[in-house]
């Protein structure tokens, strides 16, 4: 079953402590610095899931906090908060919660008739109340926010939220936040509980990323190939990602067509070629076709991979070969892309799944899609 690139998102103390024990003072893991990286997260998501625990306990709004980033959103064509999402198994939701009152579009996913009736008497309007069934309640939730046209989650939350995605390998990417104190309590509760986890204790998750955000640091895991996908973004590809996604920012601006980067990079780590849409002057040019141009009859093409700050076109008007066919027919097998075209100008083009169709691998890094639309928040569908 298909299903959202999932982020679990989090700040913890150095043993690991997500706050105090109940009834003592809560604990301030975090700093305004990464309040702004957390609503930066928020803001490239299509949804923000927490526990119904977490509700309870922090009574949190979960919004967009920053106006531009609203107003960006709503240039690219959504709306200006993410859906937010909880999961009970109780229905014990109170309506007067923070969480039902900001932010954008609201999903309860109930366990089990019992838990629905009640989530649904207790909200009314507040928010729309889906039941799952009591067996692999993580795969249903996925696969009704996927349909619902979730591509990237953001989870905030708790442990047993955490623990439960971890533990069942529904969870692609770790972003922890490491607060410089010692809770030293037993009682306190945790990121994550114990159990046995995908690989056991001797798998590692791989560190794609380190950043001190004032005295706090960030660390970034990605936690293992993609189900369906048989892939995931690397730490090179991470960085020939974001040399494409600044490559789309210096085309020249169109209200007709996307702005987008495309880099070739052999299978030893060489750059073989790089290009931008509208490249040369040529308002038909698509990024990957003029990288492409540069390079054709590369020996080197047959191992190389090609990064595209937006996913490569299936079809298109201006052109009588789309990219995909173009990158097919160069006997390129693996391409890494930010986000998905929308249909604002050739609706269906489905690059990624014709690419897949000819036996190409296609990684999809969610992470940069804030980056690669950022150069086209000024096109809506329609336009």
């Amino acid at each position: 079953m298909p299903r959202p690139y999932v982020l679990l998102s989090a700040a913890v103390s150095l043993d690991g402590c997500l706050d105090t024990p109940p009834g003592r003072p809560r604990l301030l893991l975090s700093n305004e610095e990464d309040f702004d990286r957390v609503d930066s997260v928020r803001a490239s998501c299509d949804a923000v899931l927490l526990g119904a625990g977490t509700l309870r306990a922090d009574d949190p709004r979960v919004r967009v906090a920053s106006a531009a980033r609203r107003a960006a959103r709503v240039e690219a064509g959504l709306p200006p908060h993410p859906v937010k999402a909880t999961v009970t198994r109780s229905g014990d939701l109170d309506p007067r919660g923070r969480f039902w009152h900001h932010g954008g579009a609201k999903v309860v996913y109930a366990v089990g008739r019992a838990a629905r009736e009640r989530a649904a008497a207790a909200l009314g309007d507040l928010a729309t109340v889906h039941q799952v069934a009591e067996e692999d309640v993580w795969p249903q939730v996925l696969g009704h926010l996927h349909g619902l046209g979730v591509r990237r989650l953001m989870v905030e939350g708790g442990g047993s939220t955490h623990t439960q995605l971890l533990r069942q390998g529904l969870a692609d990417e770790l972003q922890l936040v490491i607060a410089p104190v010692v809770v030293g309590r037993p009682d306190a509760p945790r990121m994550f509980g114990a159990g046995d986890y995908p690989g056991g204790p001797e798998h590692r998750l791989a560190l794609v990323g380190t950043r001190r955000i004032g005295d706090v640091t960030l660390l970034r895991y990605a936690t293992h190939r993609r189900p369906g996908t048989g892939a995931r973004a690397t730490a090179a590809d991470a960085a020939w990602l974001g040399e494409a996604c600044a490559l789309a920012a210096q085309c020249p601006p169109s209200t007709t067509a996307f702005s987008v980067g495309a880099v070739v990079v052999a299978a030893d780590g060489r750059e073989l070629a790089r290009g931008h849409s509208r490249e040369g002057g040529d308002a038909r040019v698509h990024a990957e076709q003029a990288a492409l141009a540069k390079v054709r009859g590369n020996p080197g093409l047959a191992g190389a991979t090609v990064y595209s700050s937006l996913e490569p076109c299936g079809a298109r008007a201006s052109h009588p070969h789309p990219c995909a066919e173009l990158i097919a027919g160069a006997g390129i097998r693996r391409v890494v892309t930010a986000w998905r075209e929308p249909d604002t100008f050739v609706p269906g083009a489905n690059g990624t799944e014709r690419l897949r169709a000819r036996g190409i691998t296609v990684v999809e890094a969610p992470e940069f899609a804030e980056a690669g639309r950022a150069p086209n928040a000024h096109l809506s569908p329609g336009k």
